[in-house]
């Protein structure tokens, strides 16, 4: 039976694969994993959604699975993801959940769920989730059954929460914001505006069907098209969830998470926050990152990709930085996990701090290109570790020698290679790529 829990908590289509029972009973579970009741207190649980249509559907369900397992539910409604895990530490719950698919289409959902704190779980955490929903419980009955009440300050506790977390105030600066539709429609131009800003927002209408429909963070050309119509400073774009932020600078270039990284870096670095002076990403950030950090004094450790392994190795090191080259940006000073508005909010107090537009800041970095070609195989593991593909790969790495490199992992989720390069060229990273491709392929 394939594991329940996916790199994000779990995921599938709204109603199909991801149905109310389902949800009601992984409540439950967590419920019973994280929050047992043993007489010392009455659990206490934070639930909020993005705005897709079955996020109605499935809160009602985790609301009642987590009832039935006796925690008392606060309802935050409509509120991006880190918000969720900012309220679970701040509201003393023993555990929260937000039903999302981030990034992913309407017709698609999904339960993250975080311990105490705010923290996002460990596999060993997530093992005993499932292993919990084969066993029976004893439900509690009269008084020892869960309540559930609203919270209606959520945002404005969340937007707070953000304020306090920026080191000077956006005055002066013009803003554009991507909400994708998605759970940040509200909060991200409020806690933009409130720290001065002047922000035009788009995609800001969610109506349950059309997050990150030609929108957000996977569809920058909106966001791109309104900053240079408005004449904007900036614009930053969000996905479903809000976890995520990209920007693009006042001509309309895409500044991407590796980018915002080596911005943010550098800014924690001067103002003697980055510990270490060492960052961690991901093995899919950009070569440029770590030559510009390099040349900067600033340390990298790399993980694999997806932003638990960010935060495992960031909580572990205790350091004060990292994320992905998708603009999942982790601030453990002031987040437990990704948070969009956050980043976006730092990022924007950089440029108004130093007085220098956004293309200038990002230019510190040089993105080289990068082409990613996925060759469906049979058997994935074998071919990534064979004879002939471990000589292909050695031959092309001395042949860019310090002027690229060549990352070729198995998918996490299906039976393909991804190969990926990064060359001077864009050409040459494609014609390097294509070779690998070829003996990948004929491996399989």
């Amino acid at each position: 039976m394939a594991r329940l829990f996916g790199t994000d908590g779990i995921r599938g289509l709204g109603n199909r694969d991801l149905t109310p029972e389902l949800a009601l009973s992984v409540a439950a579970a967590a419920a019973a994993v994280l929050a047992p009741r043993d007489g010392s207190h009455r659990p206490v649980a934070v639930v909020g959604r993005d705005p897709r249509a079955s996020g109605e559907m499935l809160q009602a369900a985790v609301c009642a699975g987590l009832a039935s397992a006796g925690a008392d539910v606060l309802q935050v409604g409509v509120l991006p993801t880190p918000g969720v895990a900012h309220l679970v530490g701040a509201l003393n719950a023993d555990l929260g959940v937000m039903i999302s698919a981030s990034h992913n289409p309407m017709p698609d959902n999904g339960i993250k769920i975080f311990a105490a704190g705010g923290h996002k779980l460990d596999d060993v955490v997530e093992d005993a989730i499932e292993a919990a929903l084969a066993q029976p419980a004893e439900r509690p009955i009269g008084a020892g059954v869960g309540r559930i009440y609203d919270i209606t300050d959520a945002h404005d506790r969340y937007v707070a929460h953000l304020l306090a977390s920026t080191p000077n105030r956006l005055d002066g600066l013009k803003v554009v914001v991507d909400c994708a539709n998605g759970a940040a429609w509200a909060a991200a131009p409020q806690a933009y505006r409130e720290a001065g800003a002047e922000v035009i927002a788009i995609n800001a209408l969610p109506d349950g069907e059309n997050i990150n429909d030609g929108c957000g963070s996977t569809h920058l050309e909106p966001l791109r098209a309104a900053v240079l119509a408005e004449g904007a400073d900036l614009g930053i774009a969000h996905d479903g969830d809000a976890d995520r932020c990209l920007a693009v600078d006042a001509a309309g270039e895409v500044i991407d998470g590796d980018q915002i990284m080596a911005v943010l870096a550098l800014a924690l670095r001067d103002s003697g926050e980055l510990v270490d002076d060492t960052m961690v990403v991901t093995v899919m950030s950009n070569l440029g990152l770590h030559l510009a950090m390099r040349d900067a004094g600033v340390k990298l450790r790399s993980t694999a990709v997806g932003d638990r392994y960010v935060l495992e190795e960031l909580r572990g090191a205790g350091l004060a930085l990292g994320g992905e080259q998708s603009g999942h940006v982790v601030l453990p000073g002031y987040a437990t996990t990704g948070d969009g508005l956050l980043t976006a909010m730092r990022l924007m107090a950089r440029v108004v701090a130093t007085g220098r537009p956004l293309a200038e800041l990002a230019g510190v970095m040089h993105r080289l290109p990068q082409v990613l070609v996925n060759v469906r195989v049979a058997d994935k593991a074998a071919v990534a570790g064979s004879a002939s593909v471990g000589a292909a790969v050695t031959q092309v790495e001395t042949e860019l020698g310090d002027t690229g490199r060549v990352l070729l992992r198995p998918s996490g989720t299906e039976q393909l290679v991804r190969v990926m390069v990064e060359a001077p060229t864009h050409d040459l990273a494609q014609s390097c790529a294509d070779r690998l491709a070829a003996v990948v392929s004929a491996a399989s």
